[in-house]
């Protein structure tokens, strides 16, 4: 059990560090966010390919996922973030905000 939490700490980590690689920009959600987006990444990852595949039918369908699909749902998990936080989207100087009048 103990080793399952250790792996999934670092697999989080590197699922985290490799989304947030791959979607640049400011998070100021340090690195036990940055494991969480992982961790959580690797359950949607998980999800993703029971739904997509069809794989590990005894496991049911919340199951963690190998490294790519960690990765993929750690993307996933950090855009859906950014969306609903309105992070992720620069905004525009021609934007309502600083329009001139």
């Amino acid at each position: 059990m103990v080793t399952f939490l250790v792996v999934m700490v670092l697999l989080g980590l590197v699922a985290g560090a490799v989304a947030r690689l791959v979607l640049p920009g400011r998070d100021p959600i340090g690195i036990l966010g940055t494991i969480g987006v992982g961790i959580v990444g690797s359950f949607v990852g998980g999800f993703l390919g029971y739904v997509l595949f069809g794989k590990d039918l005894g496991e049911g369908a919340l199951q963690p996922s190998g490294v790519v699909g960690s990765i993929v749902g750690a993307i996933i998990v950090l855009a859906l973030w950014r969306s609903f936080s309105g992070r992720g989207i620069s905004r525009a100087p021609h934007s309502r905000r600083y329009a001139r009048r």
